[in-house]
């Protein structure tokens, strides 16, 4: 049983939302950053990437970085910016993207479901990354960015989410951030309401982490130093819990992760396709994109032309990760033809998110700079459940996940 609670969120006061909501600090080099914050010095960058208020021969991970976003979250708060409600509620935000709408409920998770399994992950983390991220929530004793999570439908949620919903007296912000993305919340306080949706949290056993593995690793992390340092606690502290944002299934739509390589391994063109030929049936297709629209197939871009790959039959693995198209791709072409035996390290492929466009895949390629792109067949959320219900890991880059949450629009203190 998962134990999802509601919490007293630190936000954005009226009329402040849309300047303050920013994209998750790790899709922002610092130079980007830097610029963002320019344009709008009120964005939640400031503070989730606090180097930004200092000159660039301040290393990103100096200690006065962290110290300094902690004073100005203290800051905006002193002047108003943000406000703390007084009593635990859940929260509903919705965002909406060419049309299509996805609602979560914003809530803090136990650690401890972490921990035990309830809360499952599909991604290895990186001590350095999470490194980064314990310091900056030890130094805010609060968590910005909330962790992406995903679960199966449950009737009573929705049922609660479309009542609320229809309340414009619940309504907190309504605002379309600059790339477009609509963000609307309202909060969720009925005393009935409450707990009907924590009793029903506390009927789902499984739970996925889809996007902040890190942010994730770190909030136990900082749990853990908390404990220790605390000696007794009870586990109703805060810091036990963290930040979260959980979608239903059926809300939710993964994009294509493709791949863009620079070389052919010193083969030839023709000799690199005779080499796929030995596993894939393969389809010239002309200079018109072609994003694939079955598993099995994948797109492939070079030499100005783009082709059909698709697996030949008897090839397809019946294990959970080895069946995934992202595994298929690796398995059979990558690694014995291209020789990319990790991706997660190797400088010479690269990964595209497909919100950017099978038109980014061909520019890639025409520069000069990359050799080859394969276009993917979008992960299904229910590969991501599998894999992680056997406590299996999936590939590097497999998902992507659109839009993305914004930070500083809840947060939580502890």
């Amino acid at each position: 049983m998962a134990n999802i609670r509601p919490f007293k969120a630190m936000r954005p006061s009226l009329g402040a939302a849309d300047r303050i909501a920013a994209l998750p600090y790790d899709v922002y080099s610092r130079e980007e950053a830097k610029q963002e914050v320019a344009k709008e010095p009120l964005s939640f960058l400031r503070i989730d990437r606090a180097e930004t208020n200092f000159d660039d021969d301040v290393d990103t991970y100096d200690d006065r970085v962290y110290k300094k976003a902690g004073e100005l979250l203290d800051e905006m708060e002193e002047k108003g910016y943000f406000i703390s409600d007084d009593a635990p509620a859940y929260y509903i935000y919705e965002l909406t993207m060419d049309g299509r709408a996805q609602t979560g409920i914003v809530a803090t998770a136990d650690v401890e479901d972490y921990i035990g399994n309830v809360i499952k992950r599909h991604e290895n983390t990186l001590k350095s990354k999470e490194e980064d991220r314990v310091r900056h929530v030890d130094a805010l004793s609060a968590q910005t960015g909330p962790i992406f999570l995903g679960y199966r439908a449950n009737e009573v949620i929705n049922g609660i989410v479309a009542k609320v919903k229809g309340d414009d007296a619940s309504k907190l912000y309504d605002f379309t951030s600059r790339d477009g993305i609509t963000h609307r919340c309202w909060s969720i306080t009925g005393e009935q309401d409450v707990a009907d949706i924590r009793s029903a949290f506390a009927g789902i056993n499984d739970i996925y982490i889809c996007d902040g593995h890190h942010r994730c690793a770190s909030a136990v992390r900082v749990c853990m130093k908390r404990r220790e340092a605390a000696g007794d606690y009870t586990g109703e502290e805060e810091f036990n819990y963290f930040l979260c944002v959980l979608f239903p299934d059926e809300e939710l739509k993964i994009y294509d992760y493709n791949r863009v390589v620079k070389d052919l391994n010193s083969l030839s063109e023709s000799r690199f396709l005779d080499r796929i030929r030995k596993k894939f049936i393969i389809e010239e297709l002309g200079e018109k994109p072609y994003r694939p629209d079955s598993k099995g197939k994948f797109g492939m871009y070079i030499g100005h032309k783009w082709y059909c790959l698709t697996i030949k039959e008897g090839l397809i693995s019946d294990d959970i990760v080895e069946k995934l198209d992202v595994s298929i791709l690796q398995n059979e072409l990558l690694a014995p033809i291209l020789n990319i035996e990790d991706p997660k390290t190797d400088k010479r492929i690269s990964f595209v998110g497909g919100i950017r466009g099978l038109e980014e895949l061909v520019r890639l390629v025409d520069s000069g700079k990359w050799e080859v792109a394969f276009s993917m067949y979008p992960t299904d959320i229910h590969e991501l459940f599998a894999v992680a219900d056997e406590n299996r890991l999936m590939p590097p880059k497999s998902t992507w996940f659109e839009p993305k949450l914004r930070s500083g629009l809840f947060i939580h203190k502890f």
